[in-house]
């Protein structure tokens, strides 16, 4: 009797990346979208079809008006979140290697993080005027917090027989802290950063729309306000394009920064 070959069973949950799966889904929704609208099954003074979303934003784009707008959101948006990241990853990796730190630090971030940062607009209004500083403090606060957490969970998370290792070699705390800690530490810190980013841009819509002239938010507030439906909806795409963009980013900072592994 021969031998009968056994199949490999554990193989485990292991899915993949389907690009094009994800293409097609897209566009398979667009498609619809645009036939609904096209058989009059929707209503277009309500929601506009894909084309003429594409007619608004080509249109935003011929005379200048998406490129106002979204400089203006994209300066605040480099400048806030650059701001809470650098600041919540220090106090992070504070947290994470200081007994010191860690529970004073941890006792401000656990009764600050809950609150709703959109609600604090106001009050950043009256501290620091309806100008750019009370924009800026909203996004640096509301991305410093999930950073800190992020931060701090993945330092813990790095094996402390690593460090015991360099210590017994007899590296300073510097060089365990930037050649153990922080490279093992840095695929949960640059994960805090997706979470920041979409966090930064909630916040930079919200602070638009209260007090700005310029910026993406102030320009769906505006088009709301007209019930300028195309412009509104156009704006939104241009916010979604935002947040893949920055996705891309983050996603290309750890192709470079996580090569070694």
């Amino acid at each position: 009797m021969s031998a009968q070959p056994v199949r490999f069973r554990a193989a485990g949950f292991a899915p993949r990346s389907l690009p094009a799966a994800g293409g097609a889904t897209l566009v398979g929704l667009l498609l619809i979208w645009q036939a609904a609208a096209a058989l009059g099954w929707i209503d277009t003074r309500f929601l506009p079809p894909p084309l003429g979303i594409l007619r608004a934003l080509r249109d935003l784009a011929v005379s200048g008006e998406l490129w106002r707008h979204l400089g203006a959101s994209l300066r605040r948006l480099g400048i806030g979140w650059g701001i809470g990241t650098m600041c919540g990853v220090a106090v992070g990796v504070l947290v994470g290697v200081s007994s010191w730190v860690r529970s004073p630090a941890m006792a401000v971030v656990s009764a600050v993080f809950p609150i709703p940062k959109i609600a604090l607009v106001p009050l950043f209004i009256i501290w620091f005027g309806i100008g750019e500083g009370s924009k800026l403090v909203t996004l640096s606060l509301g991305v410093f917090f999930p950073t800190v957490i992020a931060t701090a969970a993945a330092v813990d998370q790095v094996p402390r027989g690593l460090i015991r290792m360099a210590q017994s070699f007899g590296l300073s705390r510097a060089a365990i802290l930037g050649k153990v800690v922080l490279p093992g530490a840095l695929p949960g810190i640059l994960g805090g950063f997706r979470v920041s980013a979409g966090i930064a841009i909630t916040l930079l819509v919200a602070a638009e729309m209260i007090g700005a002239e310029e910026g993406i938010g102030a320009f769906v507030l505006q088009a709301g306000n007209l019930y300028d439906t195309d412009n509104l909806l156009a704006g939104i795409v241009v916010l979604s394009v935002l947040g893949l963009l920055v996705a891309w980013v983050v996603g290309w900072l750890e192709r470079l920064l996580l090569g070694w592994r």
